[in-house]
């Protein structure tokens, strides 16, 4: 059997694909090749993706022969589930296998918000020796509001909560007894507006919808604090850019870390990459050596598992 693989994959998910077996076809540009993609969609048993590839109708029509396509990595805004039920066309996604580097990147951003290292070393380089103005604040006793209380706001809970950090989370889809409020001590919010309210860094932790796109925006960005920070690790579109660009240079907030844009690459004009407190990084929150391995070897071994008549345990649909 035949697997196609239109985006980036790491070479040992690769491997163990042929030590299964199977004929793997690797081309990490495809994704941005719709005619030559579509073309050759119809000759494959198995399909893996990332975040590029656009599975749509068109595209799942084309795929003729595939019993499963794989997503190396757990966002699937670029995929149309409802199409992919409609053709019975199993869908398996990386569960959790990068969530502790997307939570390590939130800690990360923190830690430079706090003490912006980088920047000082670049500084000294410079002939100076300012103490004062770096001296920075301690994460210890600050706030982080979590918009979302999934497995990544999870384990950034608990590693917050090692830093002393008061933690508060929101998600209506969220019980009184689950994991992260009974075991890891996060507070809950009411509501949205409250979290930010008290949040001195709030991390993003939910999936693009209808009901998430641009959910932080101007009104929202008006309830934080002048001081605090917006952290989006998960979605481009789920925090409006241009009420973020405006907000910060406005000293409403802060500023920005952004690992995630409504448009990727960034362009160059772009109002976001004109604004010094607003930091970009190009979607590499869940891209760590380790987490790269583990995507590749779990989608690997689970689209084996459904192409020799099982049911992956991370499917999706």
């Amino acid at each position: 059997m035949k697997i196609l693989v239109t985006e980036l994959m790491w070479e040992d998910g690769i491997e163990e694909l042929r030590r299964l077996g199977y004929t793997v076809d690797y081309d990490m540009e495809l994704s941005r090749k719709r005619e030559e993609l579509l073309k050759l969609l119809p000759d494959y048993d198995a399909l893996i993706v990332r975040n590029e590839t656009r599975v749509d109708s068109e595209f799942l029509d084309a795929a003729k022969k595939a019993r499963v396509i794989g997503r190396l990595g757990v966002g699937l805004d670029n995929i149309d589930l409802e199409a992919a039920k409609e053709r019975n066309m199993p869908v398996i996604s990386a569960k959790n296998a990068n969530a502790t580097s997307v939570a390590e990147y939130v800690m990360a951003a923190m830690l430079d918000a706090s003490r912006p290292l980088s920047d000082a070393d670049a500084d000294v380089r410079k002939g100076n020796w300012d103490r004062k103005f770096f001296t920075g604040y301690e994460l210890n006793k600050r706030t982080l509001g979590l918009v979302g209380m999934g497995e990544i706001a999870n384990r950034v809970a608990r590693r917050a909560k090692a830093f002393g950090m008061n933690v508060i989370g929101y998600d209506p889809f969220v019980a009184p007894f689950d994991h992260i409020l009974a075991e890891t001590g996060v507070r809950p919010a009411e509501t949205l507006d409250e979290l930010l309210s008290e949040s001195d860094f709030v991390s993003v932790h939910v999936p693009l919808t209808k009901s998430t796109k641009h959910m932080i925006n101007k009104d929202k960005l008006s309830k934080m604090k002048r001081h605090a920070y917006v952290i989006n690790s998960a979605r481009g579109g789920i925090v409006h850019e241009q009420d973020l660009v405006d907000a910060v240079q406005s000293e409403k907030i802060a500023g920005a870390y952004l690992d995630v844009l409504e448009k990727e690459p960034v362009e160059q004009d772009s109002a976001l990459a004109q604004v010094e407190s607003i930091r970009l990084s190009p979607h590499i929150a869940g891209l760590t050596d380790e987490a790269q391995s583990r995507t590749a070897m779990l989608i690997a071994q689970e689209v084996d598992r459904v192409l020799n008549g099982g049911k992956s345990i991370c499917a999706v649909v």
